[in-house]
């Protein structure tokens, strides 16, 4: 196929940038340098049991897969999960939620040498891809060999979707070798099937069905206690340049909350506090374990693995990469702990969960920094309606449950025991 030829043709012209790339990341997360081999389909970590293999690439998609992982722990006990990844971060994730109940590996890169190792290697009996994850080799070696692969919690954004209609033939020929395309919405599963999915079912999303940790919710309690009547408003997964603009709308705030400020990405945690120190607030760091001091005003999280906490801490939360035309980031944790969440305008890759929480009225959206200070302004004044988005968003959760078992009816369809 010519379509796959030039793709492999680009990825080979691409590999000093890949190596430089892993170089580069690994100056400030020394996980890149790490496990290098597995990236080109060496590896060390071996199973005698039959392998099912999960694609989970960072850390929100591997905390998604939390409950469908132990589903299958569960349904398949003589069976091997190896759960995948692609960052450091999902990595780590993985060794916190899971330990030593699956083997975890980085993905290798798509070269078709690469993939044919890692198959050869685990063998898997089946392939789970979580999301947004189209490798044309990779699937297209499977597909070769048999092996049933699926395409779950799967979702689209149309700026995607336009995107990848401009790699002509590829991506059609890659999407109709897959066995299964579970969606998450009618949305996504119409955007699958215009590009040439084949076989494509709506399933719901994964991430309402995870419970949060009991552990987090009793931290967050914790905090609560420690910070007293004091607001709290949270920014959560905030991405590059919008932290400034959040610490904009909280200086215009006629009555200062205490804000937690947590970055999306770990390496930008020394940049976030270099902000903080220019900008003359009184902060401290999450990571220095000290107790919530009276007089600090901005709180940086810069911590993993903690967003149940902060939500259960907050009065209000923002949810990041909307104020700046990023695509938004998830709400389902907030919502799941009932925290009246506030969204800016660029919610594209989230767009129908977001429109749901809106309508259902557990979210309210803005369009920019003036608008944001007014929503989190009126949400701090108005403890009855906090309370009606506390129960909204509860219910909201709680309504939108069920992926896991759906996909695991699916699942057992495509790989009878």
């Amino acid at each position: 196929m010519i379509a796959r030829l030039l793709y492999n043709l680009l990825i080979w012209l691409l590999l000093p940038y890949t190596l430089m790339h892993l170089l580069w990341r690994g100056r400030k997360q020394r996980g890149y340098l790490q496990h290098i081999g597995e990236r080109f389909g060496f590896y060390q970590q071996t199973t005698a049991h039959p392998v099912i293999w999960l694609h989970a690439v960072s850390v929100g998609e591997t905390r998604a897969a939390k409950p469908l992982i132990e589903a299958l722990l569960g349904a398949y006990p003589q069976h091997q999960i190896v759960l995948t990844h692609i960052t450091p971060t999902g990595r780590d994730t993985s060794e916190q939620l899971f330990g030593n109940r699956v083997v975890r590996v980085y993905l290798p890169y798509d070269f078709p040498f690469a993939v044919r190792r890692f198959l050869r290697h685990f063998q898997p009996r089946l392939g789970l891809l979580m999301e947004t994850e189209i490798w044309p080799n990779l699937i297209a070696l499977c597909h070769q060999q048999h092996i049933p692969t699926l395409l779950i919690n799967a979702r689209l954004s149309a700026r995607s979707a336009r995107r990848y209609a401009k790699l002509g033939a590829l991506i059609p020929a890659t999407l109709a070798q897959l066995s299964h395309i579970a969606a998450q919405t009618a949305d996504d599963a119409a955007r699958l099937r215009q590009l040439g999915g084949q076989n494509v079912s709506i399933m719901g999303n994964l991430k309402f069905d995870s419970a949060p940790p009991a552990e987090l919710l009793a931290l967050g309690q914790q905090w609560r206690e420690q910070i007293g009547a004091r607001w709290v408003w949270v920014a959560a997964s905030t991405r590059a340049g919008e932290e400034a603009l959040i610490i904009d709308a909280w200086q215009a705030l006629p009555n200062k909350p205490l804000l937690a400020i947590i970055p999306r990405h770990p390496q930008r945690f020394d940049e976030v506090a270099a902000l903080l120190q220019q900008r003359g607030v009184r902060y401290q760091r999450r990571s220095t374990g000290e107790a919530i001091h009276a007089d600090t005003q901005i709180w940086l999280g810069d911590s993993m693995g903690e967003l149940y906490a902060y939500y259960t801490l907050a009065d209000v939360a923002f949810i990041g990469g909307s104020l700046m035309p990023l695509g938004g980031q998830n709400l389902i944790e907030a919502a799941s702990v009932g925290c009246p969440v506030v969204i800016g305008a660029s919610m594209y890759n989230f767009a129908e969960v977001a429109q749901q929480a809106i309508t259902s009225g557990a979210a309210v959206q803005v369009q920019d920094v003036t608008s944001l200070t007014q929503a989190v302004t009126e949400l701090l004044a108005d403890a009855p309606r906090r309370q009606q988005m506390h129960t909204a968003a509860l219910t909201y959760s709680a309504s939108h449950q069920g992926a896991t078992v759906r996909l695991m009816a699916l699942i057992n369809q495509c790989y009878p025991q």
